[in-house]
């Protein structure tokens, strides 16, 4: 009798159930790599875009590639390619600009391929949210016993550090507190009595909101809020738990004075200081640094970490008349760090002002993928408000591709576009 299926058919189901199964698992474990194993968090982005490659070259299926914001990245990613070619190969600036797509690429694999089983899909938004229920919670065991679980204490300036040895939980909390307010409230949707709920979503926004003033980082705090207030406005359960959380921030700022003097300096004394008088700030001064590069290369930009390599040549050492026109107490030379310390301005530095508008196109593309509607879960939106203050253009941020935070973004952008309309509960993906 003869089999149904040849010897390579099952062979190759075989091969592709293997791959999809090591991606799966891969998924689960990126958000505890993005939390304290950078090294490996690298290593898996890397391995979700090249298992993206492989199987879909294996089942020749490439519908993924022709979604519209999958377009959109490789028009960026391309024209920084060529401009990086063009202007400034060295400095090993091609490889890296060439190797920029991977982490896309490893979204893509997320929420096209991986994460179309609803039982993975859960996992992972599970694991994510567990993560970063775990920072949370280091930064509360900081700020009332002086020391986070492995004994470190605060930062010098008295700054909570959560579950690291410097102040850098509050920016991957600030993203991650968004889906998981809006997965406690499809818990708490659950719950049967009406004023249960509404306390229960209370008590929630208020208490997102207490960790990210003690987390004491101003612009980390300002987007959460910034995000809570998108979920608020599409999640019409949410609205009033927003408007208590907003009436009693004053309170929670002022007991932060008491619990962690400097988490509140750093919210209120120092944001004040800076908000007056931007311009003489550190992150002004590199703003006008970085403008000034853009002005003398406007068409291709200087390549793919323009910043880093070029932003000592003497021609750019000046000011804006419309921006700031002092020179910076210990040179120009001391602002050469390593980005601008905003996605907008490193797109249009390292690629010009093409590169700057397919940038803002691509970022436009991603939102309009993770759009939930009226119809939307609270997940989806939770995770859509993740993504938008990841790439709120009026923001101080890290580098576009460095880890953690980059990592946690397109983690972001994996997990909604697999929660975005239509896809959920579908058992298989795509590439099958």
């Amino acid at each position: 009798m003869e089999s149904r299926n040849p010897p390579s058919t099952m062979s190759m189901r075989l091969s592709s159930f293997s791959l999809t199964r090591l991606g799966q698992w891969l998924a689960v474990l990126l958000p505890l790599t993005l939390t304290h194993l950078r090294g490996l968090a690298e290593a898996d982005l890397d391995i979700l875009a090249v298992l993206l490659l492989v199987q879909s070259a294996r089942t020749r299926q490439w519908d993924w590639a022709r979604e519209p914001w999958v377009i959109a990245t490789f028009c960026w990613w391309g024209w920084q390619v060529l401009c990086t070619v063009w202007v400034s190969p060295g400095h090993g600036a091609l490889g890296q600009s060439l190797a920029a797509i991977r982490f896309p690429l490893a979204a893509a694999a997320l929420g096209c391929w991986l994460l179309r089983d609803d039982v993975w899909r859960r996992r992972a938004l599970w694991v994510t949210c567990g993560c970063g229920l775990y920072i949370a919670f280091q930064i509360m065991v900081q700020a009332a016993f002086g020391r986070n679980l492995f004994g470190v204490p605060r930062f010098h300036d008295g700054t909570l550090t959560g579950p690291y040895t410097h102040p850098r939980a509050a920016a991957p909390l600030s993203r991650l507190i968004l889906p998981m307010l809006m997965l406690g409230c499809t818990l708490i949707e659950g719950w049967k009595s009406r004023w249960s709920r509404t306390l229960g979503l209370c008590a929630a926004t208020v208490l997102a909101v207490a960790v990210m003033v003690l987390a004491g980082q101003r612009m980390p705090f300002a987007l959460s809020l910034f995000g809570i207030g998108i979920c608020a406005l599409l999640y019409r359960p949410m609205r009033p738990a927003a408007l208590v959380a907003a009436a009693m921030m004053p309170l929670l700022i002022f007991a932060a004075s008491a619990l962690s003097p400097g988490s509140f300096s750093h919210l209120v004394v120092l944001a004040r200081q800076q908000l007056t008088h931007f311009s003489q700030s550190p992150y002004g001064e590199i703003y006008t640094h970085a403008v000034v590069m853009a002005q003398e290369h406007p068409l291709l930009g200087q390549g793919y970490d323009a910043y880093r390599h070029h932003c000592d040549d003497p021609a750019t050492f000046h000011g804006l008349s419309w921006l700031s026109m002092a020179t910076p107490e210990k040179g120009w030379r001391d602002l050469c760090v390593q980005h601008p310390h905003n996605h907008y301005l490193q797109a249009l530095v390292n690629a010009g002002i093409p590169g700057l508008i397919l940038f803002v196109l691509m970022v436009a593309c991603w939102l309009k993928a993770l759009w939930p509607g009226r119809q939307g879960s609270a997940i989806a939106i939770g995770l859509f408000a993740a993504v938008f203050i990841q790439e709120w253009p009026i923001a101080s941020s890290s580098d576009f591709m460095n880890l953690p935070l980059g990592g946690w973004g397109f983690l972001m952008l994996g997990l909604g576009l697999a929660y975005r309309n239509g896809f959920q509960d579908t058992a298989r993906g795509p590439i099958s």
